[in-house]
């Protein structure tokens, strides 16, 4: 199949809680990679993926699984296609251990709606086009609710649009009500897309919330539109997504787990040592970059917080 032909190539619905990366793959093997991509580690010359960062799938058997190995497509589909599930979908066992582990407890959609009301009030009388490119960021995303609702956290019933609270729903959602052109649609689209930004910890948890915040975009074009995206628009989509939603330690704007311990060896000895002293140190992680889309250039996170 040949690149334009492959660009202009509708995609089908997905309509589940569970989006199963054999799906993306069949259909968009691009696109599933470019979920994938971590853009802080990644240089022009070669790319690298998210990390894991949990020990929650060594039992695999394979170093491929590690916390600190990369998630690569053929570890997430295939025979291993329904690995990575969302929370609501995880045993209980294993929702206790990251709970215990990872502190990770999702917020239901009531309190998820109230929290953005509460932050949406002063923005109410902005005009469309401020409204759309206002920034906003959810911390420790998740599987993104803050972002985008699709699925009830708690219970994993598909969230119909009218009722989805999620900040870029409720951009998506005014752009819709508000434009009748395809073209402006989607251009106002798309920067909603880019002033949307979400970090977490997890990496199946982030490939998560970045297929929701794709599959997102797919209900409301296709609620607006009654026709599915090309593949073309679906790609540009997962490209901003792969730069807004990132991986990183909240605490310390690093790449989770990029921190090493180092053996050093103490020279300057005192009168009392007849050796020199070994310790260890803290060699610095890797600092997070985000997208400043307006001038289209990688910020370190850290630079923007300070």
């Amino acid at each position: 199949m040949t690149n334009s032909i492959k660009k202009n190539k509708n995609i089908k619905s997905i309509s589940s809680t569970d989006i199963h990366e054999n799906i993306i793959r069949e259909q968009m093997p691009s696109i599933l990679n470019i979920l994938l991509i971590d853009r802080t580690t990644s240089t022009p010359k070669k790319t690298k993926n998210i990390i894991w960062a949990n020990e929650n799938y060594l039992k695999f058997g394979s170093r491929a699984y590690a916390a600190t190995s990369q998630i690569l497509p053929e570890l997430v589909t295939n025979q291993m296609g329904s690995v990575i599930k969302p929370r609501a979908l995880k045993t209980k066992a294993v929702q206790k251990e990251r709970t215990k582990t990872k502190a990770e407890v999702f917020t239901p959609t009531w309190v998820v709606k109230m929290q953005n009301d509460a932050a949406e009030k002063s923005y109410l009388t902005d005009d469309l086009e401020t409204y759309v490119k206002r920034d906003w960021l959810e911390i420790a995303a998740g599987e993104a609710p803050y972002m985008v609702t699709r699925y009830d956290v708690e219970t994993g019933e598909i969230v119909p649009l009218e009722a989805r609270v999620g900040f870029v729903d409720r951009k998506l959602r005014r752009i819709s009500a508000e434009v009748n052109d395809k073209a402006e649609w989607q251009r106002l689209v798309t920067e909603a897309y880019k002033s949307s930004y979400g970090f977490e910890w997890n990496g199946d948890s982030l490939l998560i919330a970045r297929e929701n915040l794709l599959y997102t975009y797919r209900d409301y074009f296709y609620q607006k539109w009654l026709e599915e995206p090309t593949y073309g628009l679906f790609e540009n989509i997962a490209e901003i997504i792969s730069y807004n939603l990132f991986q990183m330690d909240g605490l310390k704007y690093i790449i989770p787990l990029s921190e090493k311990r180092e053996k050093v060896i103490d020279t300057q000895l005192s009168l009392f040592d007849e050796e020199p002293q070994e310790r260890w140190k803290i060699k610095p992680g890797k600092r997070v970059k985000m997208m400043n889309w307006k001038i289209n250039k990688m910020e370190f996170f850290d630079k923007e917080v300070n």
